[in-house]
């Protein structure tokens, strides 16, 4: 019993008898907002505890990867995939035309809806010997005419305009050549501005800086010039306006820097428009709790824009362009789980913070409205 005495003593929480006890309206008013706002709190804390904790690191680059990964997804409204090509080109010397091996086109009305299946095309660049070759192969089931371009046989409407380019002849009357007649391109001709076209999938590129664009259309290199030729039409007449969904160098990470062009749009606002985007490309590697690293990049982007005309006095060609520049340097993400105690501490702090302040907002509260019952009662409350 003397034990139970002294241990008596070392209460901090003395009670009060229950008749001196006074509950008054606003005390229930404050509880009860003193548990939602503990609620609240809690709950945030929780959700913080469950997060993983990421620290930064940042050094010098010393991976090997040989190469980079771009995968993209971008519609252009106003023109059709017929008269779009995608080519990418980097710094070592290396030259992609019309990439199409892990690029898949879909052509889109108008209104932004798909008119039909997505396609995967398999084009492959020829040297002017393979074409020869090609040529002379199926002479003898058909050999038709290179109309004075060159000798030898153009079996198709894109050997016709390879043997003009190679004269650097304008090919003007399309309607009238046979092989473009049996490949229907006076039709595509007529939906050249009717229709938009999604061009999305992957890429892989060296890793070394390098570019990549969307332009109206057949690309080819003469004397090593890279060149897009756009006949019958102007490139005056083609509007490059285009919404990027996508664009991401390497694996998804969790990372508002990952992808920072998602869902911009870019608005041609006059004649023929060059868009630029100027990218600086930072290696990013992520280490998981559970010990998997993921190798991914993070970029920032400067946008410019300019109208290209011969009254404007700007040379360039309308399209899309994409620049990127490697970062020598690497930033390193690594999950680390939050600390127990801290969470624990946290919610400590939570419970006696709140009902502490709640604590001296009911006393003021009680106090004041005491006094002023006084005042009423005595008649001095004016």
């Amino acid at each position: 019993m003397d034990f139970i005495k002294k241990l008596r003593r070392f209460d901090a929480y003395p009670k009060t008898l229950e008749d001196v006890r006074i509950q008054t309206l606003g005390g229930g008013a404050i509880s009860i907002v003193s548990i939602l706002i503990i609620s609240l709190l809690f709950w945030m804390e929780v959700l913080s505890y469950m997060t993983p904790n990421l620290t930064e690191e940042l050094f010098v680059d010393t991976s090997r990867s040989p190469n980079i990964e771009i995968q993209l997804d971008i519609i252009v409204p106003q023109v059709s995939c017929d008269f779009l090509a995608l080519d990418a080109m980097d710094s070592s010397g290396d030259q992609h035309l019309q990439i199409t091996h892990n690029i898949f086109k879909r052509s889109l009305d108008l209104e932004g809806n798909p008119i039909e299946e997505p396609k995967k095309e398999d084009i492959t660049i020829r040297s002017k010997n393979e074409t020869l070759e090609i040529t002379t192969k199926n002479k003898t089931e058909y050999c038709g005419s290179c109309y004075g371009a060159r000798d030898g046989c153009c079996n198709t409407c894109e050997d016709v305009r390879e043997a003009y380019r190679a004269k650097r002849w304008a090919l003007d009357n399309v309607e009238n050549i046979e092989q473009c007649k049996e490949e229907k391109f006076g039709e595509k001709l007529k939906t050249a501005f009717k229709q938009g076209c999604q061009i999305y999938g992957n890429l892989v590129v060296n890793r070394v800086s390098g570019s990549f664009h969307i332009a109206p259309g057949k690309s080819f290199s003469i004397n090593h010039v890279h060149v897009h030729d756009v006949q019958p039409f102007s490139s005056t007449e083609f509007n490059m306006t285009h919404h990027i969904r996508r664009l991401t160098f390497g694996a998804s990470i969790d990372s508002e820097t990952h992808n920072p062009l998602k869902d911009f749009v870019g608005v041609a606002t006059e004649g023929a428009t060059m868009f630029q985007y100027h990218i600086k490309i930072v290696p990013t590697s992520y280490a998981r709790k559970d010990g998997s690293m993921i190798f991914s990049n993070q970029f920032s982007v400067t946008k410019h824009q300019k109208t290209v005309s011969i009254l404007s006095g700007e040379s360039g060609m309308p399209g899309v362009f994409f620049q990127y520049e490697l970062s020598p340097l690497m930033v390193k993400y690594t999950e680390q789980e939050r600390s127990l105690g801290h969470f624990l501490t946290n919610i400590c702090a939570i419970i006696g913070g709140v009902y502490t302040v709640a604590g001296l907002v009911d006393t003021f509260l009680y106090h004041s409205i005491k006094i002023i019952q006084k005042k009423m009662e005595l008649g001095k409350l004016h």
